[in-house]
């Protein structure tokens, strides 16, 4: 149910298989999808939480008192369901053997047949893929890690936010424990809710458990929170969460902290917690029910090109059914007709276009779900599902700052998009781009690169190879690590840097792009945690 906000990258998944693997699934079968035999593997996470050596007294958890705002509609729009009140039994250990988890499989749609592909640069007459005006895109997002370093500018601390960062503290040490103790107890006492999670729960487990921990970590500060809980809130549309969930998953989380964290635990923190999430819960509940009057909860695309530039790597193009609102540098979560219910997060690979078109770059990796599906499998007909917009990796035109792009492998996706992005705008500023593969065969995007580098005097660009010669072309060729060829060329005091790529990249090039004189405010990247948590 909680979404993570992540840029590209390759998904190392569960070996039973599905992948970008586990954003948590749609309530409803996806329209369009074909009939797909779940997988049966057991999930280690889930279903074996650590049981008990005897029978532990839980204090009864504090209602959730969550309700949802009105929010004025229009008239053809069905108004927001309301909250039924919650009453909420005595926690009971959840003993898996006793009473083992039902797994209700929703019940898939047979696919449509679809219309023949038409070309990539022209929709098809009569289409409902047909583009219409662009709307606005939305403001970017803060990240996770907005969230949390916003934590230090709220002084003193709130009684609230003391004894929840005290909690946290104590439940460090065993937070698997905690984490296994919370689903199991969920999808015990309130097994409707495991159909909305996909089958293999190895990712999405930490996923959800996080979010929530983090944002109530930091509750002192309002208006990041709100704007981070917000869009996940809008986010967790298209895997049918509504209000009704909210309480359920407040009790289940109160109870898990309860067991665990025996030392610090007491009416007091019992009742910050349920202050917290109260707002937490609201928050999201408000943002989604104000979405829901101008967004779909997701949008189906049709897949309209399908091109393999290596054996593992394809830049698929898809046609939105309706106009799809971002900006260059964003990112979306994709979900394919094969695998309903697993969701993936791809950056865009071009800056918003004309004809509504949008394309990613996508790499295969082994027991990869989506990804598979998608250089494999995915062919011109086909139709896809995706999720709303998301990430705040995107340029500010209010400045004529250099831009220093730093990208690895299908990293270099986004960055291509912000230098359409920035060309587009109008205004020359000078951009470099460093981008690094471990060959010269792995540049796989180099000659749309260069072809950019030769359109655009004020763009630069620079491919690094891990091994073997340099590659060809660019303002210059470098063989090496990436991080060690940017600070080559620094120092960059006066550019905003944009990192993307694997997890390992990020972080070696946080380093060396401080190293190059660029200050840490000014670096921007999907959050290095959200990109663990997707498999990126």
């Amino acid at each position: 149910m909680w979404e993570r906000v992540s840029g590209p990258g390759p998904e190392p998944e569960p070996v039973h298989e599905p992948a970008h693997a586990t954003q948590p699934p749609t309530a409803h079968a996806p329209t369009g999808a074909a009939p797909v035999q779940e997988p049966t593997a057991p999930e280690p996470h889930v279903q074996q939480p650590v049981a008990p050596q005897r029978p532990v007294q839980q204090p009864p958890v504090q209602e959730l008192a969550v309700q949802q705002t009105p929010v004025q509609q229009p008239p053809a729009q069905e108004p927001a369901a309301q909250q039924r009140p919650v009453q909420q039994p005595p926690v009971q250990e959840p003993t898996v053997q006793q009473q083992p988890v039902q797994q209700p499989v929703a019940q898939q749609q047979p696919v449509q047949d679809q219309a023949p592909a038409a070309p990539a640069d022209s929709p098809a007459p009569g289409s409902v893929f047909t583009p219409r005006e662009r709307p606005a895109a939305p403001a970017p997002e803060p990240s996770l890690e907005a969230v949390r370093a916003s934590a230090s500018s709220a002084t003193p601390a709130s009684p609230d936010a003391i004894l929840i960062r005290r909690t946290m503290t104590e439940i460090e040490p065993v937070a698997d424990k905690v984490t296994s103790y919370f689903y199991a107890l969920l999808f015990v006492q309130y097994p409707d809710l495991r159909a909305l999670f996909p089958a293999s729960m190895d990712t999405q487990r930490d996923r959800l458990f996080k979010a929530l921990l983090t944002a109530a970590q930091h509750v002192d500060d309002a208006d990041v929170l709100t704007a981070y809980l917000a869009n996940l809130g809008r986010g967790h549309r298209k895997y049918g969460t509504v209000p009704d969930h909210y309480p359920a998953v407040g009790e289940c989380l109160l109870a898990a902290l309860g067991r665990y964290a025996t030392s610090s635990w007491g009416p007091e923190t019992e009742a910050a917690w349920v202050r917290a999430y109260t707002a937490i819960s609201q928050i999201m509940i408000d943002a989604a029910s104000a979405d829901e009057a101008v967004a779909p909860a997701w949008w189906h695309a049709e897949v309209v090109s399908h091109e393999l530039r290596t054996p593992d790597i394809a830049v698929v193009t898809v046609r939105p059914d309706q106009p799809y609102p971002f900006l260059a540098g964003q990112y979306t979560s994709v979900e394919t007709p094969w695998w309903p219910r697993v969701w993936r997060h791809y950056s865009f690979a071009s800056a918003p276009r004309s004809d509504g078109l949008l394309s990613f770059h996508v790499k295969a990796v082994p027991a990869g779900w989506v990804s598979n599906a998608m250089v494999h499998r995915a062919r011109p007909g086909d139709v896809i599902r995706l999720g709303a917009p998301g990430g705040s990796m995107t340029v500010d035109h209010t400045t004529r700052s250099g831009l220093l792009c730093v990208g690895g492998g299908t990293g270099i996706a986004p960055l291509k998009a912000l230098v359409e992005d920035v060309a587009e705008h109008g205004i020359h500023r000078p951009v470099e781009v460093f981008y690094g593969a471990r060959s010269d065969h792995d540049l796989y995007d180099l000659d749309t690169m260069l072809q950019l580098e030769k359109t655009h005097p004020w763009l630069s660009v620079r491919p690094v190879v891990a091994t073997g010669p340099a590659a060809r072309g660019g303002t210059s060729s470098e063989t090496g690590q990436l991080p060690d060829a940017v600070r080559q060329y620094g120092p960059f005091r006066e550019y905003d840097a944009y990192l993307s790529g694997p997890p390992g990249l990020i972080r070696s090039g946080v380093d060396a792009l401080v190293g190059a004189g660029v200050p840490a405010d000014r670096i921007r990247h999907d959050s290095v945690e959200e990109l663990v948590a997707a498999g990126d």
